[in-house]
């Protein structure tokens, strides 16, 4: 699948892909692995609908499996990051810390960003740390923008780079969906909200040597409306970077878009500056 992302892209796109979901501490579905992965399971573990896996030698093959698959886009330089994207449940702990440290071990060398959904890792006792740590490690901290209670349920919005790459991941401000069934990805943002957005993002990119920012709006084509508006807001013209310039340089304005007949998830450049 990587090889035909590859083929089909122009020179200078990139891939940014989620981290398998076992990687960041959620379940997944043992049925779906492959063959060599599942010889490892207990055997009662094989037809389970859902698992939750902490076996460091399974993790470690699993990372291994990923960047197997994903090394067609290293070859082609189409690489970007390995997203290790936290579940609300992973909050701020010193063990937490070195797992993120481990993560990036896993990874072998290919770039890891981290975006953390619980509000502890902002806190005022813990945020400078955690940024600290994560750039004391050359790991991306991710921007994200997700809806707000007034309590540590969800990260708030806080501008960083720990790399000189900048990161934002907008998510949308739905919060009646947020903690239900319903699709959280179906909300549009505003002028207001995009022009505030990209005030940070241009701040940003001052210091950044790359400053994306990533709708995952996805429902009913809201995330490609927004990156277009956000590219005319933040004066991004449609010039492609030069071939094989890798991570390149500026700031871009990127769709997201979820792959699901695969355990990875593809985040697809659609307007770049």
């Amino acid at each position: 699948m990587a090889q035909a992302w590859a083929e089909r892209t122009p020179p200078g796109f990139l891939f940014h892909v989620k981290a398998y979901g076992a990687l960041t501490g959620h379940n997944i579905d043992p049925r779906r692995l492959p063959e060599e992965l599942r010889g490892m399971l207990a055997p009662c573990d094989l037809d389970r609908e859902e698992l939750h896996v902490a076996e460091p030698a399974l993790l470690r093959a699993m990372a291994q499996t990923l960047l197997a698959a994903l090394e067609p886009l290293r070859q082609a330089r189409k690489m970007g990051f390995i997203i290790f994207q936290f579940p609300p449940w992973f909050g701020y702990k010193k063990a937490n810390l070195d797992y993120l440290h481990y993560c990036k071990e896993l990874m072998a060398g290919t770039p890891v960003a981290v975006e953390f959904r619980h509000g502890s890792w902002f806190t005022s006792q813990h945020r400078d740390e955690m940024l600290a740590f994560l750039k004391g490690h050359k790991i991306t901290y991710i921007t994200c923008d997700e809806p707000q209670f007034g309590n540590l349920t969800t990260a708030p919005f806080h501008p960083a780079a720990t790399t000189g790459i900048a990161y934002i991941r907008l998510h949308g401000r739905n919060g009646d969906s947020w903690h239900s069934e319903a699709p959280t990805d179906e909300y549009r943002y505003q002028e207001a909200e995009l022009k505030e957005i990209a005030a940070h993002a241009l701040n940003l990119s001052e210091a950044a040597r790359t400053t994306f920012i990533m709708f995952n709006n996805c429902r009913c084509g809201y995330a490609a409306q927004n990156a277009l508006e956000m590219r005319d807001l933040c004066g991004i013209f449609c010039s492609p970077p030069p071939e094989g310039e890798g991570q390149g340089g500026g700031l871009r304005a990127i769709q997201a878009a979820p792959l699901p007949t695969s355990p990875l998830r593809r985040e697809e450049l659609k307007v770049e500056g």
